[in-house]
């Protein structure tokens, strides 16, 4: 939402639209052109600088006429908007778009995007003949001046680089301004080849593509490269043995002089690759320090002292290639009198990814407090989950957000995690955007107000039905997190639910796996709805949202159809002494094992949703990776297809001898399901 919006009527789009600027800029230039390119995409016809009927004027604030256009709608400009702020005015049939700058002329061009409502053509009329713009009075500018996102692109998937431009193009029309990829061992060295996996890291000439791809958007690329922690893939080759704290550990050794040299080969790399003002060095979650080769330096010095210490040496190597360093601030908030010690041209990045009742302070005030520039980052909760849990995620950008700004912070990265290795981007649209949101808006943004214009902003689903479908995807994540089972979600869509942990959760899970269900299929039926009410955008983030619906409903149904199973054998077992039973308990081991037995349902299941999951994997990401993931979908059907066997051999064995084999025999576990006590241990989210 702009800072300050009026309405001034609306405009029909019928007559098609003109886009001009006097500008010479070839960054205002372009914006133009982007916004002819998407009036267009949307059934509108648009030209640059043609004699339409209505007409997009985008001017500097030098041009003599903006201040004629300021002063007749009464409205001053502001130094506060000079870097990014726009303002917008209709008078009659022109819209203006007034900035001081292209990145503040390109933003103002992005919210015309949002005021166009329609651009389909139900009444069979002509393209766009539905479509208005709404006239208004604008003025508006960011709360935070740095609104990013950080991509995990190590833990499994690795975008294609068409999909990180679509990536960027979004993100700049909801105005951010940072895209940080995240590297642990994904970027291709020239110095240090090893660790970079064939066909799953960014090359040079990817990195050299996408920067100035970027540019033109107006989002700077900040590349992150793991300095200090979460190096495991490069720590096991022997090449570097030496380097590791533990053998083939994650922690690089600070007292090995190697270990600044190895940082110093990659980001002088890095530094001629990236040409923006950021480097982030990680050094976030450096478990495995002290407990090998720094051992002695711990114990004499203290923890704290020998990571500040290791961080200054990484500062003070790197200073050569004149960049800021971005680090994460979860290892030295814990020490706050050090943290004074760090250089001051350095950015904390505080970090913590959930609804916090007391605030965020806590993660600020060591940093703030030591005259260090802070930045936040949220998460959008995609990690260990078939579907991102927007019920944590969005409340945990909003309050974050929220405290960072009263704090100062000057940016953010809101986070996208893989820790599983199966996370897709696509099902993470709603929590970035929303962080979009909330960096750019001062304060609390609001949720409901978010959600009740994703649907139509995002997707141009004018329905409402793509907004209730996320609330019911939310209702089904709330289910789960009610049955007091502390196993994620994506956990519990691979747990075998007659393993000894799967028992436990399925005492839990059963009394609300209906209500899970419905909710699940709710969605699934919602999107269809809106889908057949007219042509969508985004529709690859669509799919990818009714793949997670669909595993959230099968999920389910797998402990449903275990359970039926489990009874149904039982009954089959305790009752085949009683010659009346025979045709009823075959017809009952029939539902176990058949056409249409459970345990081919179970098989089906994971057939279906891994062929879903493949499809929409394969359009956004490179194919390394994906036989990782693929694999647990063999292994499950194999599960089921084996199970299927035995029961069928158990039928066969009932048919001709009117016995069965004991439960044990035919991989059952015991007919009474645990007491309803601690379903174990979450797989806690992790950088």
């Amino acid at each position: 939402m702009p800072r300050e919006v009026h309405a001034r009527g609306e405009l029909s789009l019928k007559g098609g639209v003109s886009v001009e600027t006097a500008s010479h800029d070839p960054a205002d230039k372009f914006a133009v052109a982007d916004l002819v390119e998407t009036l267009k995409d949307r059934g509108v016809v648009a030209h640059e600088g043609h004699r339409d009927k209505v007409k997009v004027v985008l001017m500097r604030l030098e041009d003599k006429d903006a201040a004629k256009v300021l002063q007749r709608s009464q409205v001053a400009f502001d130094p506060a908007m000079h870097d990014e702020g726009y303002v917008l005015a209709t008078e009659g049939d022109k819209t203006y778009d007034i900035a001081a700058t292209s990145a503040g002329l390109y933003y103002g061009a992005q919210t015309i995007k949002q005021l166009i409502v329609g651009g389909s053509a139900p009444d069979g009329k002509g393209p766009g003949s539905d479509a208005v713009l709404h006239g208004v009075l604008i003025r508006d500018w960011p709360a935070m001046k740095y609104r990013g996102v950080d991509d995990d692109l190590s833990r499994g998937p690795v975008p294609t680089l068409a999909f990180q431009k679509h990536q960027v193009k979004v993100f700049s029309e909801y105005k951010v301004n940072l895209y940080s990829p995240y590297f642990e061992n994904t970027l291709a060295y020239a110095s240090n080849p090893l660790s970079a996996p064939p066909g799953g890291a960014m090359t040079r000439a990817d990195v050299e593509e996408l920067v100035k791809y970027a540019q033109q958007y107006h989002v700077t690329i900040v590349p992150e490269q793991e300095a200090f922690g979460h190096l495991h893939h490069t720590l096991t080759f022997d090449k570097y043995a030496n380097l590791a704290e533990t053998p083939h550990g994650t922690v690089l050794a600070p007292v090995q002089p190697g270990s600044i040299q190895l940082i110093q080969q990659w980001f002088t790399e890095i530094a001629a690759m990236f040409p923006g003002p950021f480097m982030h060095v990680g050094a976030d979650e450096t478990f495995d320090l002290g407990k090998g080769q720094t051992k002695p330096e711990v114990e004499k010095e203290g923890l704290g002292k020998v990571y500040m210490d290791f961080l200054i040496q990484i500062h003070q190597a790197l200073e050569p290639l004149h960049k800021q360093l971005l680090f994460w601030g979860d290892i030295a908030m814990n020490d706050p009198d050090l943290v004074k010690t760090l250089p001051k041209d350095m950015i904390a990045i505080a970090w913590v990814y959930s609804p916090e009742q007391e605030g965020y302070d806590k993660w600020l005030l060591p940093f703030t407090n030591a005259g260090l520039q802070t930045w936040v980052a949220p998460g959008v909760s995609n990690w260990n989950r078939v579907y991102p849990d927007s019920n944590s995620g969005l409340l945990n950008i909003q309050e974050f957000l929220r405290d960072g700004q009263r704090l100062g912070s000057t940016g953010e990265l809101n986070t996208v995690w893989n820790d599983d290795g199966e996370g897709l981007f696509n099902q993470d649209w709603y929590g970035v955007l929303f962080g979009a949101a909330a960096g750019w808006q001062p304060g609390a943004s609001s949720i409901p107000q978010f959600q009740d214009s994703f649907g139509q902003v995002f997707h141009g689903d004018r329905t409402g039905k793509i907004n209730q479908a996320q609330i019911a995807l939310m209702a089904a994540q709330k289910t789960l997190e009610d049955t007091g089972i502390r196993y994620s979600s994506d956990r519990l869509f691979w747990m075998d639910p007659w393993s000894k942990e799967g028992q436990q959760a399925s005492a839990k899970l059963l009394p609300v796996a209906q209500t899970l269900r419905e909710q699940a299929e709710q969605a699934i039926i919602l999107m269809d709805e809106a889908r057949a009410a007219g042509p969508l955008r985004e529709q690859d983030a669509l799919d990818a949202m009714e793949m997670g619906a669909r595993r959230m409903d099968f999920l389910g149904y797998k402990f449903e159809a275990a359970q039926e199973m489990l009874t149904a054998y039982d009954r089959a077992y305790q009752g085949q002494g009683d010659p009346a039973n025979r045709r009823l308990l075959g017809s009952g081991l029939y539902d176990i094992s058949s056409n249409n037995g459970r345990c081919q349902d179970l098989r089906d299941g994971y057939g279906l949703t891994r062929d879903l999951y493949r499809a929409a994997w394969l359009k956004e990401n490179r194919p390394y990776w994906l036989d990782n993931v693929s694999a647990q979908y063999e292994l499950a059907m194999q599960l089921w297809i084996q199970r299927g066997v035995r029961f069928a051999e158990a039928q066969a064995q009932w048919y001709q001898t009117h016995t069965l084999p004991p439960p044990e025999a035919v991989g059952l576990p015991p007919i009474a399901t645990a007491p309803a006590a601690s379903a174990g241990q979450a797989t806690a989210p992790s950088q």
